[in-house]
């Protein structure tokens, strides 16, 4: 056991059923979609309002506005209405129904968290920080999405998190995104689709391209080209894919932190947005930039991303390039190190690399930082969330997994001007599920995506068996004393 104190605090966030969303509940068969329309434009009139009635009585008090949400379903399927008469609003309203069905994204688990301090830190007493805290939210087919909760961290070291909203709310998805035309060429050029069908695509484009634009390009290679090849049109396919996997979202101003759900949009991430690592990055200019990495799964293969917001209501989903952007666990320096960004990653599953780049979307060139030392991390050694600064260095919290798939929280001390360079490493675990934290999903586990020090304690935020979130703290000076000893 550690002998440094662990305080854990009476704070335990866990998976609450009862936050939905409306999801679509269409079948694959063309068939089917329309047997049930035509079901429903069977009806009478009477029967109709009826029903209405009943989802109105059963599902307007979970939602913000479902007529909006039941009508957005509605537009998803009317195609297959084999009528010219157009059906009432209650009508549509109820089709909308019969193909909708309400998802608990967090009825699994709520784990994972990374903290960082609010962008708003107005009317915080001097000595205090506003937090937000990130959360992974599992819920049916284990598809996960990415959460938030408000916090308070008094001056006196208390912790105070803001009472949670009954409604969550995805975000629209921006129509005419935005794209830096040479990320986009290097990442076709690493996927192997840069060939002539790419070039003409993309040549008439300017240096910033939308999707409209890229639409229009797309169009007019198909009709110039004829007939199309297969490479041709599996380019094209690539062209469209890539576009759709780097894409914006925006929640409006007035929705809570905790309303605010990110929600897979993209194949890459069709069964889950995972680990989010958020950090509060300043530029050399003093820019602030959130960004967050995470790891996309699609069910069959994991993809690193990354997140740009400075506000929390406006978010960028971006593809990363180079050859290390592989396997999950990526996280962020939170400034610039001698001129470059600098990443911490996981290349083999097995050991903790960095690495460094003149660009936050590309990676290459991954260097071995720190492998499996420790009884209680033999089987493998990891990072939980961005290198926080202290004056002795870069505080990395990590993880380790040991014998019976048991995972403990360790840390590190990395040189401030040369972060290649451990000073210092922790002998024993800095915490170890104990208890209750032992069991959950996964039992046996304590993980987590990012911590934050707020005067003279370690804010460390942690998952306890990939089920629910607790907070412990950490005196500093004790930690720092133990990895420089």
């Amino acid at each position: 056991m550690s002998a440094i104190p662990i305080h854990r605090h009476d704070i335990i966030l866990g998976p609450e059923s009862a936050r939905v969303i409306i999801r679509p509940f269409i079948p694959t068969s063309p068939q089917r979609i329309a047997t049930i329309i035509g079901r429903t434009l069977a009806l009478s009139d009477e029967e109709v309002a009826r029903e209405l009635q009943s989802v109105f009585g059963e599902f307007d008090s979970r939602h913000f506005d479902v007529a909006t949400l039941l009508m957005e379903q509605f537009f998803k399927v009317q195609g297959h209405i084999f009528t010219d008469r157009p059906p009432s609003r209650e009508r549509r309203l109820l089709i909308g129904a019969q193909f909708s069905g309400e998802y608990a994204l967090e009825s699994a688990a709520l784990f994972n968290p990374s903290i960082v301090p609010h962008p708003d830190q107005t009317n915080v007493p001097e000595g205090g920080l506003r937090f937000i805290m990130s959360l992974r939210a599992t819920g049916e087919g284990h598809i996960s999405s990415i959460e938030f909760r408000e916090g308070l961290l008094s001056p006196e070291g208390t912790i105070s998190i803001n009472p949670v909203s009954r409604y969550v709310t995805l975000p629209e998805v921006v129509p005419n995104p935005l794209y830096r035309k040479k990320r986009f060429i290097v990442k076709l050029h690493e996927i192997g689709f840069y060939n002539e069908c790419a070039v003409a695509v993309m040549s008439p484009l300017g240096d910033d391209f939308t999707r409209s634009e890229l639409t229009l390009t797309v169009s007019q290679v198909r009709r110039e080209t004829q007939p199309i090849s297969h490479d041709f049109r599996r380019t094209l396919e690539c062209i469209q894919w890539l576009a759709d996997s780097n894409y914006e979202v925006q929640f409006p101003a007035n929705l809570a932190l905790s309303e605010r759900i990110i929600f897979p949009i993209s194949d890459n991430e069709s069964n889950g947005i995972e680990d989010a690592r958020f950090v509060r990055f300043v530029e050399d200019d003093g820019t602030v930039m959130y960004y967050a990495t995470y790891t996309a799964y699609n069910g069959r293969a994991i993809l690193p991303q990354l997140i740009e917001t400075q506000d929390f209501l406006h978010f960028r989903i971006l593809t990363l390039n180079g050859n290390a952007v592989q396997n999950k666990g990526m996280a962020l320096f939170p400034r610039k190190v001698n001129g470059s960004y600098a990443m911490l990653s996981r290349q083999d599953d097995e050991n903790l690399f960095i690495m460094f780049s003149d660009n936050p979307h590309h990676w290459n060139d991954p260097q071995i930082l720190l492998r499996p030392a420790e009884p209680w991390e033999t089987v493998k050694v990891g990072n939980c969330g961005s290198p926080i600064e202290t004056e002795a260095g870069w505080l990395v919290i990590t993880h380790g997994v040991g014998p019976m798939r048991k995972y403990c929280l360790g840390a590190a001390l990395l040189d401030l001007n040369d972060p290649t360079k451990v000073i210092g490493r922790l002998r024993e675990p800095l915490l170890s599920p104990e208890g209750n934290e032992r069991e959950g999903y996964v039992p046996n586990v304590v993980y987590s995506c990012g911590s934050l020090i707020h005067g003279t304690e370690l804010i460390l935020p942690y998952a306890m068996s990939d089920k629910a979130t607790a907070v412990a703290s950490v005196p500093l000076k004790k930690l720092l004393a133990a990895l420089t000893a």
